[in-house]
């Protein structure tokens, strides 16, 4: 039997609205010590005076919600306290459900935990509510929301039935294979598990994009001491994130911005200047790192100064490759024409603010072929990728089995890679690591 548990399932803080959510077999004996009044007709909201069942005392004029188990959120009795948002009327709610008995305080992540192991969610449901909890953009809410309505869910699922009608196939050709069965039974199945192994591997060859829009598109700005790079990333942001100064060496360290470019979230990072001979091991250093995250980018955006036309740095352009996008900065001071058309720069003005409009709209072009989900689900985690490879090479191995009880057992791995994406099998150790990270309240 779980306990009841409680939280503020609301921002903390001072707001309009706060609510207080409880879960559990008390649930609805913690509403009537504190309103001192007949339960409410389930899912009809009422108000009422909340009082503290020790002093009598009013905490709140609030609008109140019941859920009788299994129509609610967790699978279990669940109440909704939607409070007056002022932190003494909050601590004063949830100071009077700690006296009651039965009841403790929810850790990070239960209430979500209790509605996978109530069979209301799957794992990847589960975590697509905290994915939407963490939604910056519309395309992360969109790929959220997806998920949470059991897309990616079905699709393993549907792979995990086939290859249980597949071994099912097996087996039977093994246990019966003295009566009077259907000859090559087992054979039968071979184009079902090379079918399905065929699927896996194009869901797996997307280049990380449900992954990426989980976690925002890494675009790196490298070039030379002073060719305006912190000017670039301060104008993009539309803040001072980066010091701006004419001293050549002034960015040290990696200073990242987060974006919303159409949509699609983007990591935009402004790095050390690329030089041979740095001024001492802290540049040195930096310069280690601007190369390190020229090299993990999804994107770069390589800045020229034009001032220099038509000299170029070589250290940056030995960085140009099919995923750079070329900035010549500094064009209002310019006098150079020869603006090197085969690298198709996009000519910027960081002080000015001429051809940033251009360059934003090229990023967020960049950010859209990366990230931009089709009709089918992504995959959005890592687990989901390493199950999902674990899937396909036991299927692989199947199809090559000498014998077809090897082939069984291979079909079995697979199928319980497949249950431990969305939670059917073997997960109990996975549990912890998934809600860990949700927030109190959730």
């Amino acid at each position: 039997m779980f306990t009841t548990i409680y939280a503020l399932a609301t921002a903390p803080g001072r707001s309009g609205v706060a609510v207080v959510r409880i879960s559990g077999p008390e649930a609805g004996s913690a509403l009537a010590a504190l309103t001192g009044r007949p339960l409410p007709a389930p899912r009809r909201a009422v108000l009422t005076k909340l009082r503290d069942p020790r002093s009598g005392d009013a905490l709140d004029d609030a609008l109140v919600l019941r859920f009788t188990a299994p129509a609610s959120f967790t699978g279990e009795d669940v109440v909704e306290l939607h409070l007056h948002g002022g932190r003494a009327v909050v601590s004063g709610v949830i100071e009077a459900l700690a006296t009651l008995p039965g009841l403790r305080l929810a850790e990070p992540g239960e209430f979500t935990r209790r509605a996978f192991e109530n069979g209301k969610l799957d794992l990847t449901e589960a975590e697509a509510v905290a994915d939407l909890i963490d939604a910056e953009t519309n395309a992360q809410r969109r790929q959220a929301l997806r998920q949470m309505g059991g897309a990616l869910g079905r699709l393993y699922d549907g792979w995990r039935e086939r290859l249980t009608r597949a071994l099912a196939h097996i087996e039977a050709d093994i246990d019966f294979a003295e009566d009077d069965l259907p000859g090559g039974v087992a054979d039968a199945v071979r184009p079902v598990i090379a079918g399905l192994a065929g699927e896996i591997a194009a869901h797996l060859d997307d280049g990380g994009r449900g992954e990426r829009l989980r976690e925002g598109l890494h675009i790196a700005i490298v070039g030379a001491p002073n060719a305006g790079k912190s000017s670039l990333l301060n104008a993009l942001a539309r803040r001072d994130a980066a010091i701006v100064s004419a001293r050549a060496g002034t960015t040290r360290d990696i200073i990242e911005v987060h974006l919303d470019l159409g949509g699609y979230p983007v990591v935009l990072a402004d790095t050390a200047g690329l030089r041979e001979a740095a001024a001492d091991e802290v540049e040195e250093e930096g310069i280690r790192r601007a190369r390190d995250r020229a090299a993990r980018a999804d994107v770069k955006v390589a800045v020229f100064d034009a001032t220099t036309l038509p000299d170029l740095d070589p250290a940056t352009l030995d960085l140009i490759d099919r995923d750079t996008v070329v900035v010549f900065n500094k064009t209002d001071l310019a006098t150079a024409t020869d603006l090197r058309p085969d690298l198709s720069p996009i000519l910027v003005s960081a002080r000015t603010g001429a051809g940033l409009k251009a360059l934003e709209e090229k990023l967020t072009e960049f950010s859209a072929d990366r990230l931009a989900i089709g009709s089918a689900p992504s995959l959005t985690r890592a687990r989901h990728r390493a199950a999902l490879t674990e899937c396909r090479e036991s299927l692989l191995r199947a199809l090559d089995a000498p014998l077809p009880e090897l082939a069984a057992e291979d079909v079995r791995l697979a199928s319980r890679a497949l249950g431990r994406i969305t939670g059917r099998v073997d997960v109990e150790d996975l549990l912890d690591v998934i809600f860990r990270d949700f927030c109190i309240g959730k």
